[in-house]
């Protein structure tokens, strides 16, 4: 019986520890099974490309990585994000495009208009989602903003430059010549200023464009302006908005009012615009480029266009030239400056 028993008990042992093994094989089995469903999941990689760093595009970009992490794209987590910035130097755009696209990115993200033409030049293949690009067709980035073709979507910012207008001859009722001043180099402000000047020639005013070649231009054409306008136009202009604080300390020695199109201008010293929040168009950018890693198909989305905007006013800067806001602009405007 001692025998039996013991055989008994070894089998009973055998048994257990058989069992045993099974069930901690099969925990490990489901263990490994987590640990490669969560090591297959998709990660993304996202290259940005600015083209020059002043306060519009930063805040644009602000709102282009803050806009990635709403739509679950987070840096560092389950994307890798690559920023680079060319600092307004083409040579620099073009060996960045080359950086970014030999990386093989899931999109990337240019931001302004030569941004986008340089990394368009690297590849047709790459999904391009281009964030402030106020004429993708005039700049030859696309054929139609509602169909584009090809790799190339975005977000176009075209300026309320009728809103605009509107309100530079409501803070400014005695202004005749407007003089407007941007780069030559730079497409995008070229376009703008024929639309200002068909849109400023229709409502009476003689329009006098001023070109410049770089930054250096930028002095002296603002003094030849102050004598020849009754007030001074600037476009969206990533050239003379990084040297911004430039032209408005030669405009306020001349006592003469700077007319903006861009929101963070007014906040530098500009009088007054209708302008679009930067950060908001970082954000659209931002959703846009979630729809076309969310895509299934290979078809270009089409661009997401913003055409209206918010009249802000420089309350400070209006005391500083003796303009008074009339009350029908103050209850609609966002004020910056004064108390």
């Amino acid at each position: 019986m001692k025998k039996l028993s013991k055989g008994i008990a070894g089998l009973a042992f055998f048994l257990a520890l058989g069992i045993g093994g099974y069930l901690v094989g099969l925990q490990q089995g489901t263990s490994k099974v987590a640990t490669t469903t969560t090591s297959t999941q998709k990660h993304y990689t996202i290259g940005i490309l600015q083209y020059i760093s002043h306060p519009s595009l930063d805040q644009i970009k602000k709102g282009i990585i803050d806009g990635l992490d709403k739509e679950g794209y987070t840096d560092g987590k389950n994307a890798t994000i690559t920023f680079l910035n060319g600092q307004g130097d083409q040579s620099k755009l073009k060996t960045m495009s080359q950086q970014l696209v030999s990386e093989n990115p899931d999109v990337l993200i240019p931001i302004a208009t030569p941004a986008a033409k340089a990394i368009a030049n690297e590849t047709t293949t790459i999904p391009i989602v281009a964030g402030a690009i106020s004429d993708p067709v005039g700049s030859g980035l696309v054929t139609s903003v509602t169909e584009p073709t090809g790799n190339i979507t975005g977000v176009q910012n075209k300026a309320p430059i009728a809103d605009q207008i509107k309100l530079l001859k409501e803070l400014l009722p005695d202004a005749k010549t407007i003089g407007v001043i941007y780069s030559a180099n730079e497409e995008n402000s070229k376009s703008y200023v024929k639309a200002i000047t068909e849109k400023g020639t229709e409502a009476g005013y003689e329009i006098k464009s001023y070109a410049i070649q770089s930054s250096n231009d930028l002095a002296q054409t603002v003094q030849v302006m102050s004598q020849e306008t009754d007030v001074i136009y600037v476009p969206q202009d990533n050239g003379i908005a990084s040297a911004f604080q430039t032209l408005m300390n030669e405009a306020k020695k001349a006592n003469k009012p700077v007319f903006v199109s861009v929101d963070n201008m007014v906040e530098e010293g500009g009088l007054a615009t209708v302008g679009q929040d930067q950060y908001q168009l970082g954000i659209r950018t931002a959703k846009l480029v979630a729809k076309v890693l969310k895509q299934t198909s290979k078809t270009t989305l089409p661009f997401d266009v913003v055409s209206t905007g918010n009249v802000i006013v420089n309350e400070e800067k209006a005391k500083e030239l003796g303009i008074t806001i009339p009350e029908d602009v103050l209850k609609d405007a966002t004020i910056v400056g004064g108390d």
